[in-house]
């Protein structure tokens, strides 16, 4: 009795410490995003470039991924990802959330959605932490094309490293969503967290997390057809990485043409 004493007490501390962790985690992300807003709002011109560069970036990877976005199978994860993670929209709402959620985050969310949660907020502070630097560079060279542009403030701002942990932290996300859809009773636990979470305004956060859950168990059906979508994902996108800091700059202004071009 004793030793399951000890053991329950361990869990509970462990589980506790994790969540304090991942509340941690949370709000020093959303502080950073506030300050890096903050700052884009206090310099002139900076606000417009950032938001040039996510609408860039967001119809790049519409080109990339037009394969997947006019596939059956696919069709639902790419528009998650291009949505959710390569939007140009304003994610101030969920970052709003967020913070509210960092201090419920036990309470109101099950535990196997806290990782994913953390992942999130590392990866949204992350890009705008990329995307401002590029705005940056983006002002610097305004009288360039906007492929030439943009290929140039990608090379100045350099951070190979963390382009890599901001791929790996976006494929940590898909397949977290991928793993929660074999959890037993998950789903109906999530469904049944919509009254409680727009209780606690965290609804934006509760449709990011259903969509994800529905997108991933949707597509997992047939053929472990989830892992064929990140393995796709992780190989595009290690690719143009590779390209965008290595390759001859005429040669990858002409691959992101062809990308943009496959939006039209």
């Amino acid at each position: 009795m004793v030793i399951q004493d000890r053991h329950k007490t361990a869990e509970l501390t462990a589980r506790l410490w994790g969540a304090m962790e991942a509340k941690k985690i949370i709000r020093d992300a959303v502080t950073n995003v506030t300050l890096m807003r903050q700052t884009a709002i206090d310099k002139p011109g900076l606000a417009l470039a950032i938001v040039q560069i996510k609408n860039f970036q967001a119809r790049r990877f519409a080109g990339t991924y037009c394969d997947l976005l006019a596939s059956d199978q696919y069709k639902s994860a790419a528009l998650f990802f291009l949505e959710e993670l390569y939007s140009d929209k304003d994610y101030s709402e969920r970052d709003a959330q967020f913070v509210r959620m960092a201090g419920a985050l036990e309470r109101l969310f099950p535990q196997q959605v806290v990782q994913t949660a953390v992942s999130l907020a590392q990866l949204h502070s992350l890009t705008e932490e990329l995307d401002q630097a590029m705005a940056e560079e983006w002002i610097a060279n305004a009288g360039l094309s906007e492929v030439a542009r943009y290929v140039l403030a990608w090379r100045r701002v350099g951070r190979r490293a963390d382009r890599n942990r901001q791929l790996a932290t976006v494929m940590a996300i898909g397949s977290e969503l991928n793993h929660l859809t074999r959890t037993p009773g998950l789903r109906a636990m999530l469904r049944m967290m919509r009254a409680p979470a727009k209780l606690a305004r965290l609804g934006a956060l509760q449709r990011f997390l259903e969509t994800g859950f529905d997108t991933f168990a949707e597509m997992g059906q047939e053929n472990d057809g989830a892992k064929h979508f990140l393995d796709l994902v992780t190989a595009r996108e290690s690719d143009l990485i590779e390209q965008l800091f290595d390759a001859e700059t005429v040669t990858c202004e002409t691959k992101i043409l062809q990308l943009l071009g496959q939006t039209q």
